[in-house]
């Protein structure tokens, strides 16, 4: 199961699958409870004790600026003692932030509870686990499998989350999550004993994680997520306010739009697989730009929001495994785990600064602008992708 193990066919060792099963079970148990709450608690935290829509966009993103500051060090951390000290301290405190969220009627209550779900800061560590457990020969796809469980999550969520909160209310919401974290820490049990545990450096070395190559996916990542973020402050008031949408309904749309987005999520795989990266990613940010500007300026009926969702889907599930998966592959081994450390930082980062950035020009009252602002950051990566190509980097 080390990376000199060689497998002609590619196939994963029963070690491998086992690994890679647990790990990504755990992944989706905890970014469901994540991803169940985006659809649904702007408008919660709108009807909390000093709510602003800045503070509404705060609670959305908050977890992100914890989740940023503590991917480095735990990161590096589990590079030294071990990944699994690591993850079960991280699945603690988040339980503990999601009970502090469930009792808080203020909306300040609910951002301390968010930072605390944040300060659980084990994405590094859980796709360092999955370098740690596989072969490089199966590394991306195990990688993308672990991309695939939490797409599925996020699908999962877009209709559990409307509907869970409809009938129980956004703070039991919490208390689900926190109930998950611990069915999290428990599936640790069932992890093979013989994943190789990371060999130690013999001093802190952060130099590796900032390569220019590495740099270019950190920053590409903080803009998909600051354009997700930012997209789910405005999307539940535009469901609720233009077109009239219940929040039980609201699910119809996300996973409608999801499950169609997989007709343009996979031609991209496969366009990937056989020509790189690089112009797929521009392929795939312009999609999500297109669908952007539907919402922004066409986002007035069920049947053009809808497509608009689908559009941008497609970009963002490719993105959303593909980074990560390229990132594994070019990272140092000593510091893999620092590298998507900073990745994981840049990635939580990026919905920290999204929920301000929704929370900012939703004070407008037209969720219109928050998609405009997204058009303009989806711009700019495109810009960046072009001028990476252009210099052949």
């Amino acid at each position: 199961m080390t990376s000199g193990e060689t497998d002609s066919t590619n196939a994963w060792l029963p070690a491998e699958r086992r690994a890679i099963g647990v790990i990504a079970l755990i992944g989706v148990l905890r970014m469901f409870g994540l991803f169940a709450l985006l659809p649904v608690l702007a408008l919660h935290a709108a009807t909390l004790e000093g709510a602003t829509p800045l503070l509404i966009g705060m609670a959305v993103g908050a977890y992100g600026l914890t989740q940023a500051g503590l991917q480095i060090p735990l990161g590096a951390l589990s590079d030294r003692i071990g990944r699994l000290p690591v993850i079960v301290g991280g699945l603690a405190v988040f339980a503990v932030g999601s009970v502090l969220a469930a009792y808080s009627d203020t909306v300040w209550g609910v951002i301390a509870g968010r930072l605390l779900q944040g300060a659980g800061a084990i994405s590094a560590t859980l796709t360092a686990l999955i370098a740690d457990a596989t072969r490089e020969g199966v590394r991306t796809r195990s990688m993308a499998v672990f991309g695939v469980g939490v797409g599925g999550a996020f699908m999962l969520a877009m209709i559990v989350g409307p509907k869970f909160s409809g009938h129980f209310g956004v703070p039991a919401l919490f208390l689900f999550a926190a109930f998950l974290a611990v069915v999290a820490a428990l599936l640790l049990v069932a992890l093979p004993g013989d994943i190789p545990r990371p060999q130690a450096p013999r001093r802190w070395n952060f130099q590796p994680a900032f390569r220019a190559d590495l740099l270019r996916l950190d920053l590409y990542v903080f803009l998909l997520h600051a354009i997700l973020t930012a997209s789910f402050v405005a999307l539940p008031f535009l469901f609720v306010d233009r077109l009239e949408l219940p929040l039980t309904e609201h699910w119809k749309m996300y996973v409608g739009a999801l499950l169609l987005s997989l007709g343009g999520t996979v031609p991209l795989i496969i366009r990937d697989e056989r020509q790189g990266k690089s112009s797929t990613i521009g392929l795939a940010v312009t999609l999500m730009i297109i669908g952007l500007l539907v919402l922004t300026f066409a986002g007035f009926g069920i049947a053009t929001v809808f497509g608009g969702l689908v559009l941008f889907f497609a970009g963002f599930n490719f993105l959303e495994a593909g980074l990560p998966a390229r990132l594994s592959l070019i990272a140092d081994d000593e510091s893999r785990g620092a590298s998507l450390g900073l990745f994981a930082s840049s990635q939580f980062l990026g919905a920290f600064v999204g929920g301000l950035i929704g929370g900012r020009f939703m004070a407008t009252g037209r969720p219109a602008d928050v998609f405009f602002v997204c058009v303009l950051l989806a711009a700019i990566w495109l810009a960046m992708q072009g001028f990476s190509r252009f210099r052949g980097t």
